[in-house]
């Protein structure tokens, strides 16, 4: 249970609200959530890589095109020949997976040796 319908249940329980007012508070809250998923794929995926020499890169990628290419490119990816190569460290499921779960903010800051900074965040 979210964090939302508890504050509302205890509400109730406390008196502050009606059933009715409770009733209200809900159908808004499942509203909202309806609605942010719907929102979730029209996010990017960013990437930026900031070099020292400034070779910089900035790629921003819908993630509604990622889920629709790994959903379609693993079959196609099949057919590629020496493609599995490329492929055997990559889990596709997972990768779905984290779309799925809606995953936002940063996912990789790193910090190269050589000075180059990377990161990859939905937004």
């Amino acid at each position: 249970m979210n964090n939302e319908m508890k504050k509302i249940l205890s509400m109730i329980e406390n008196g502050k609200i009606t059933s009715e007012q409770a009733e209200s508070l809900i159908d808004s809250l499942n509203s909202t959530t309806i609605e942010d998923k719907k929102d979730y794929l029209s996010r990017f995926l960013r990437v930026r890589v900031q070099s020292e020499t400034n070779d910089n890169v900035n790629v921003n990628v819908p993630l509604r095109l990622i889920k629709a290419l790994l959903q379609a490119g693993h079959s196609i990816a099949s057919k590629i020949p020496n493609a599995q190569a490329y492929m055997e460290n990559i889990d596709i499921d997972l990768l779905i997976s984290a779309i799925d779960s809606e995953l936002v903010g940063q996912i990789v800051d790193a910090k190269l040796a050589n000075g180059d900074t990377i990161l990859i965040y939905v937004e």
